[in-house]
């Protein structure tokens, strides 16, 4: 079959509506952080470098695309110079890139400056790898972004090692998430990571803690709706949590699993999935899962990959060298703290089941380490001693292991709950180790020795890892 050209010239004028001095429209005044990446990119593209935007699906790729694109013009950009295209679209998609472009070309004419070509979701198409080089190689003046979210694109990428600049996109954190819904918050100080806290006095930690007490109330909104932008804006919870479920489990699991990576046996993946929503930041015990499954452990290494690659959950491996990561069993988080409850069908009771909830923080502490850290972090990992005493998170950081231990729960916390942050501190030489807890007033020093433990609320330390 092929695609009249005035089918496609109609297609690619209401995807561009700037060629006829129009802005896009349905666009939000609101811009996820990583949107200043992308402004750097435009203006100055590393090594003339494709900027890869990674994420999952339903975190604001597209958005992102044409908020780049509204920005160009309002830099003066000829508007026949930027090119956007879905491949989602069946019609680009049976088209291909060579006719897009000629298309396009025919269809507005060239000005001096550089060319932006936004293509989304690239992936669908056979072959983009090759053309995306050619580009790179020979079009000196065309500057490309593409946006996917499946292990295709990944595996494409790593044989044009050189030619990517990527920009990974995770669901909204802990502010962005109050600041699109409008949620007036505190005005606290700007710091450049949780070390500092440690220098503040008594009376100045007294202060933030109760100024920052609002923040409780609405992390714990966090943790049920989510970072999904559409379902974040529903004022709905049971709504929202329906429409996390039904992009995750339709979208993802049965439909991009199928036709991308011809998944067939759906209901083993979908009992993995829910294996690990009932099990969020648990270590994986592959005899378990293989007994409960009925599952080999080829498969449930696969469906890993799958998962991991598709932006559905971060794996951790256990900290060390050598065959200590090699035989060890991967630590896995989903990637969005409101996951697991919307599966589980929880809606407000997860703030009843202190398991639960606790399960929720932590994996929502790590997306937010890890979306802080990752540009500079080596390796994230976790640590198990043969006491059973675990550090739920390492950030190699610049050469320092920075570990965090997470315990959310509504009594005190001490650094005595957490013996082995204090062993892991002294045997690896770490003179500050966090104890990630949840009452406001919890948060201080402790001088433990050489070491300092540095207790913070979780909702605090989530706001300022994603401010």
């Amino acid at each position: 079959m092929e695609v009249s050209r005035e089918d496609l010239a109609a297609v690619l004028r209401r995807f561009n509506p700037w060629w006829s001095s129009r802005e896009p429209a349905g666009l939000p005044d609101w811009r996820r952080s990583v949107f200043q990446e992308l402004v750097t990119w435009a203006d100055s593209p590393p090594a003339g470098r494709v900027l890869l935007l990674s994420g999952a699906r339903q975190v604001g790729k597209t958005t992102l695309m044409l908020q780049l694109a509204q920005h160009l013009l309002m830099q003066a950009v000829a508007p026949g110079n930027i090119l956007y295209v879905t491949f989602d679209h069946p019609l680009l998609r049976l088209s291909g890139l060579d006719r897009v472009i000629e298309t396009w070309r025919e269809l507005e004419t060239e000005s001096t400056g550089p060319q932006f070509l936004l293509l989304d979701e690239i992936q669908s198409l056979e072959g983009w790898s090759v053309w995306i080089k050619h580009q790179v190689d020979f079009e000196k003046t065309r500057r490309i972004a593409i946006t996917g979210s499946a292990s295709a694109l990944n595996m494409e990428t790593e044989s044009g090692v050189g030619r990517w600049y990527t920009v990974r996109l995770p669901t909204l954190s802990f502010f962005e998430y109050l600041h699109i819904r409008r949620v007036p918050y505190p005005e606290l100080p700007v710091i450049r990571n949780l070390r500092e806290i440690a220098d503040w006095s008594e009376a100045e930690i007294s202060h933030i803690a109760h100024e920052a007490a609002p923040l409780a109330a609405q992390f714990h909104e966090y943790l049920l709706r989510g970072g999904f932008p559409q379902c974040a804006l529903v004022d709905d919870l049971s709504l929202s949590q329906k429409l996390l479920r039904e992009d995750i489990i339709e979208k993802v699991l049965k439909r991009d699993m199928t036709a991308l990576f011809g998944v067939r046996r759906i209901l083993e993946l979908e009992q993995l999935f829910l294996y690990l929503c009932l099990t969020d930041g648990g270590i994986v015990d592959y005899q378990t899962l293989q007994s409960n499954l009925s599952v080999k452990k080829p498969t449930i290494l696969n469906y890993l990959d799958l998962l991991e690659s598709t932006h559905l959950v971060y794996r951790l491996m256990p900290f060390g060298y050598g065959k200590e990561v090699l035989r060890g069993k991967p630590k896995l988080f989903l990637a969005d703290p409101a996951i697991s409850g919307a599966v589980l069908l929880k809606g407000k009771s997860l703030l009843e089941d202190a398991t639960a909830l606790g399960r929720a923080v932590e994996a929502a502490f790590f997306k937010h380490v890890f979306t802080r850290y990752y540009r500079q972090a080596i390796y994230f990992s976790y640590w198990k001693n043969k006491k059973g005493q675990e550090i739920d998170i390492i950030a190699s950081i610049e050469g320092r292991q920075v570990p965090f231990e997470v315990k959310y729960r509504e009594s005190h916390t001490s650094a005595k709950d957490s013996p082995g942050l204090v062993e892991f501190c002294e045997r690896n030489k770490v003179d500050v180790g966090y104890l990630i807890t949840r009452g406001m007033a919890d948060m201080r020093a402790l001088r433990l020795g050489k070491h300092t433990v540095m207790k913070i609320p979780a909702a605090l330390a989530c706001f300022w890892l994603s401010k």
